[in-house]
């Protein structure tokens, strides 16, 4: 009785008052606001692995010892077919010297550039591969040594020399959220340029920077083309819904508001925004709508039934208030458990999302019902199961609760069956459709020259010097012919063949002699004089650590899902287990993270979900003073998901790192409409005294409307996400579609029959 009185209180001091309440909650809404001023954005695909991570851990500590990584790949096309024409090798050499002047480039590599070695009496002569003029007999030669160069071929050229790339290595200061966007911009300058100047050639952009880049246009564009698809899709359901443009504008500028003041408080914070995270306005724009809908559906009811606008506002607040705090809680709970993803962008997402659903519900309660006080509003009068449609539904759902029941039991039963047909499956370049700029050209890449895709080794001798070492360097070799003789390999770069080669130079180009040396001073002393040899920029140092103790070498591998990953991961750990355990042998590589950190977030999602499921049933439990409404909640909380998941398991099943969260954040959206049926429904049996069956009738009356409205908007707002060009958020937006269309397929055909039937006479 007090905490209705206290209810009533605030319900009549919020609309006797409505100035003050519009002046105070603005001017905190400003103040908050403020704070995107001060909120960033990050792009690096390394965001989504958390300081902690040890595949980030290893990966930085290979970058730290040698050349980073990070790089753009020119893919050149020649019209010829064959990049061994003047105006192709020219093309080459031009991309290649101008490629130094793209930002933060630290080296350029080439067909072009290549050191080629070749002996000439008792000197070693180190150059160019590509000279800049050309007669056709040294194109013939270039041909003949770039097709048989183990450095070259399946990385820089193709073995049918029809396509030839130039790679660019990048020092990136990471100070800045816009340089991968500065990268992009000059490499695409740079590559109109080369098309413009030679006629028929096609040049096509991937590498890890442009991958970063598409991380970054993939938040822009969702931003700049699915939020007004969003506002469209909201503004028509509710002008349709409410016939009122006072009530839309209302609820517009409540969403408004939550979202500002969450993304300003996540700037005050120190958070930034990342192509995952970015899409929180979104799904706070669906997510503040359901509580409006509630609140004005109720007022717009009882003023159909004749009371004065301040009487049906003041009566919506206090049926609404323990519902709408409810489901805010909930659902808040629901995306506070993407705090146990491994991801850090989700977990950012959640905390946001968390944060904008918890101040649409401040200003559900204050704002909104401060300025419909003050704005006009008008509803036509009725009786109280004037709405037809849910008056036959209602009708039909009691005629039939039996059938309904075992049918929608057995339905549910059967399609959560299919659900072990999903696959934890992931592959970063399938991140992005393929109308997007990098997919297409790394698809090229991997259908004609080699792949992204790659496994970094670092090798650790004993000590100092040690790489000079006979048995080192043939432990290096052993493990780049196992390798190359895996079926998913493409390329193994390793210095080894550096030391064949020139092995070879010191005895007179005599093929014979194509093996590594047999004593450590040659093996220093061909070293020494190869590396004096190098120009600037073209050293050996992504390759050989400084003191000589430590040998990188990178394998590029075919296009791989996280599991195959995952299991060649393991076949290569048990033959270095078995062939080179007396060296320390570290693994790492972008694929490497994106591989485990899918497996390892679904783990970790599964516990964060059954944490927040145990919450959120014993806040029912307490709210509606029931353990077994508490209990019977829980089936069309859970089912849903699990039915999805099971359409998903038919249909696609694939599950990747956007999937992983889904469980989490739907189970505290689709708690909202099980709680304001459930709500309605002991409303109207404890207070009103109705009969369950009348109780039903009641509930579908006061609140069936509000449901459609509520999941069209939902279902409306994911599916519209679902529209996006990065497959981790459309994959999220869709499954969070399904999963709330079933949940309110479930609300308004299984909970009504399953609470009649676990209900006394």
């Amino acid at each position: 009785m007090q905490k209705a009185q206290t209810i009533n209180n605030f319900a009549t001091f919020v609309t006797g008052h409505p100035w003050w309440i519009l002046f105070l909650t603005l001017s905190a809404v400003s103040v908050m606001s403020a704070g995107l001023t001060r909120l960033g954005f990050e792009n690096d695909y390394r965001v989504y692995f958390s300081q902690e991570n040890p595949q980030l851990q290893a990966f930085n500590a290979i970058q730290d010892t040698y050349n980073k990584s990070d790089s753009v790949l020119f893919i050149l096309q020649p019209v010829e077919n064959t990049v061994f024409t003047p105006q192709t090798l020219q093309a080459i050499h031009e991309l290649t010297e101008k490629s130094w002047q793209v930002p933060f480039s630290s080296r350029v590599d080439s067909i072009s550039n290549f050191q080629h070695t070749e002996a000439k009496d008792d000197d070693l002569i180190v150059a160019d591969l590509v000279p800049s003029r050309l007669s056709p007999q040294q194109i013939e030669k270039i041909q003949q040594i770039a097709l048989n160069e183990p450095l070259l071929l399946n990385r820089l050229l193709s073995p049918q020399g029809h396509v030839s790339a130039v790679n660019v290595t990048l020092q990136l200061p990471g100070k800045s959220p816009d340089e991968t966007m500065q990268v992009a911009s000059a490499v695409r300058a740079l590559a109109r340029e080369i098309e413009s100047n030679y006629a028929g050639m096609k040049i096509h952009i991937t590498g890890m920077a442009m991958l970063s880049n598409a991380f970054n246009e993939s938040a822009l564009n969702d931003n700049t083309s699915l939020i007004p698809i969003m506002y469209a899709v909201v503004m028509l359901v509710l002008m349709l819904s409410f016939r009122s443009l006072s009530a839309t504008f209302a609820v517009l500028l409540l969403v408004i508001f939550s979202i500002f003041s969450a993304l300003g408080i996540a700037g005050w914070l120190g958070w930034f925004l990342t192509p995952t995270s970015a899409i929180s306005p979104t799904i706070i724009l669906t997510m503040a709508i359901a509580d409006c809908v509630h609140l004005l559906m109720t007022q717009l009811h009882h003023m159909r039934m004749g009371q004065s606008k301040k009487q049906a506002l003041q009566e919506s607040l206090r049926i609404n208030f323990q519902p709408i705090l409810l489901t805010s809680l909930t659902t808040a709970i629901g995306f506070l458990s993407m705090n146990f993803s491994d991801a850090p962008p989700f977990r950012d997402l959640g905390n946001i999302v968390a944060i904008g659903v918890l101040l649409a519900w401040f200003l559900s309660i204050s704002f909104l019902p401060a300025l419909m006080t003050i704005l006009p509003i008008k509803a036509q009068t009725g009786n109280e199961f004037s709405h037809s449609a849910m008056q036959g539904l209602s009708e039909w759902v009691i005629r039939c609760r039996k059938p309904l029941l075992m049918i929608n039991g057995m339905m549910a039963i059967i399609l959560i069956a299919f659900v072990p047909l999903n696959q934890l499956n992931d592959e970063f370049v399938n991140y992005f459709d393929k109308t997007t700029e990098f997919r297409q050209s790394t698809d090229f890449l991997m259908e004609n020259l080699g792949g992204i895709y790659n496994i970094e080794f670092a090798i650790d001798a004993p000590a100092p010097g040690a790489i000079n070492e006979p048995a080192f360097l043939n432990s290096v070799d052993q493990l780049k012919q196992w390798l190359l003789s895996q079926p998913q390999v493409i390329h193994v770069n390793t210095v080894t063949d550096i030391f064949k080669r020139l092995n070879k130079n010191m005895h007179g180009d005599d093929a014979a002699w194509y093996r590594l040396p047999e004593l450590r001073e040659l093996a220093a002393q061909y070293l020494l004089l190869y590396e004096m040899s190098l120009p600037y920029g073209l050293d050996l140092n992504d390759q050989i650590n400084i003191d000589k103790s430590g040998i990188r070498l990178i394998v590029t591998i075919e296009s791989m899902s996280s599991n195959q990953m995952l299991a060649y991961e393991a076949t290569i750990q048990q033959w270095l287990a078995q062939h080179m355990s007396s060296y320390e042998v570290k693994l790492a590589s972008p694929i490497l993270m994106f591989s485990h950190i899918g497996s390892r977030n679904i783990v970790r999602m599964l516990i964060g979900s059954v944490l927040a499921l145990v919450l959120i049933s014993i806040l029912l439990s307490l709210a509606f003073k029931s353990i077994k409404l508490g209990l019977i909640s829980l089936i069309p909380n859970l089912v849903p998901a699990g039915i999805a998941f099971g359409l998903w398991g038919l249909t696609h099943g694939q599950i990747g790192l956007g999937l992983s969260v889904v469980t989490g954040m739907t189970l505290g959206i689709v708690v909202d409409d099980t709680v304001h049926f459930m709500s309605k429904y002991r409303h109207a049996r404890v207070n009103k005294h109705m009969l369950k069956e009348d109780a039903v009738r009641y509930a579908f009356s006061t609140v069936g409307l509000a449901l459609w409205i509520t999941s069209t908007v939902l279902v409306c707002g994911f599916m519209v996400l679902s529209l996006s060009h990065f497959s981790m958020n459309a994959d999220m937006g869709l499954m969070t579609a399904m999963t709330i269309a079933v949940a309110l397929f479930l609300d308004l055909l299984f909970l009504p029959p399953l609470l009649m039937s676990m209900e006394k006479k």
